[in-house]
């Protein structure tokens, strides 16, 4: 299975600067993010580059050994960095590429494979991503919690930061939590699940993303993803058991995955 793993990086960040070159553990975060996906030495098929806009990171990541490229500074999401980063690495429009985020530290390369492995299994789905099942009440409601709905194959129905599946019965409790019983048994199979914000693309459709119109959903939830549901692509969904953890948003964020690292 041969995929590319691009790394947006921006050195801009209003919570936290220069984020990208944040140490951890002596070692800036972006480059710990790519080390963490790297495959094994040997494996040819995966390759991991970071997607630069400023000298200084790919200054950092050649120091450690890390692939990289230089972008344009002006560009208005992530999704425009990694088509530009396509073209400058001349992928086909059929290769695979996986979304990490740049601050994302603790990933789990299993997930990151898995995403990947959607696309070469499924011929007929654009995009693809991850969730996992939420737990509690309070992650359910609280709305910087990215909820998706899937069909019964796993393509998105929706994202939203409102609590879906909303069970009309059950508004004040954690009813996807309650012990099996033949009665819930279908209710429980629309258990609400949390995105996790890693995508993957073919090339082709990531060059063509960014110049579709945005779509009014996406406006309002603030989600880029609902773009490619408005205008009718497929988003396949990989399921997980576990919890990928936070990444790093603030300075809070990045002294906890600090400790993480003494550990």
């Amino acid at each position: 299975m041969t995929f590319t793993v691009l790394i947006p990086a921006r050195l801009a960040s209003t919570r936290l600067p220069n984020k990208p070159l944040a140490p951890i553990d002596g070692v800036p975060m972006v480059v710990r993010v790519a080390q963490r996906v790297i495959p094994k030495a040997g494996d040819s098929t995966v390759r991991v580059v970071v997607a630069a806009d400023d000298v200084s990171i790919t200054d950092a990541c050649s120091a450690y050994g890390v692939a990289s490229v230089l972008t344009r500074t002006d560009h208005a999401s992530g999704s425009d960095r990694l088509a530009e980063a396509c073209d400058l690495l001349g992928l086909d429009d059929d290769h695979v590429v996986v979304n990490v985020q740049g601050d994302e530290p603790l990933i789990d390369p299993r997930l990151v494979d898995a995403v990947a492995r959607l696309l070469h299994e499924q011929t007929g789905v654009n995009m693809s991503t991850a969730a996992h099942p939420i737990a509690t009440l309070e992650e359910f409601r609280n709305p910087n919690i990215v909820k998706v709905v899937t069909d019964g194959q796993h393509n998105a129905l929706y994202f939203s930061r409102a609590p879906i599946p909303m069970a009309r019965d059950h508004a004040d409790d954690a009813w996807w939590t309650q012990p099996a019983t033949p009665a819930n048994a279908l209710l429980r199979q629309a258990a609400p699940m949390r995105h996790i914000g890693i995508y993957g693309y073919r090339a082709g459709f990531l060059r063509k993303f960014p110049k579709l119109a945005p779509a009014p959903l996406e406006r309002a939830e603030a989600l880029e993803q609902l773009r490619a549901l408005w205008h009718g692509y497929r988003i396949a969904v990989h399921v997980t058991a576990n919890d990928p953890g936070a990444g790093v948003d603030t300075p809070q964020d990045l002294e906890r995955v600090r400790q993480l690292f003494r550990k």
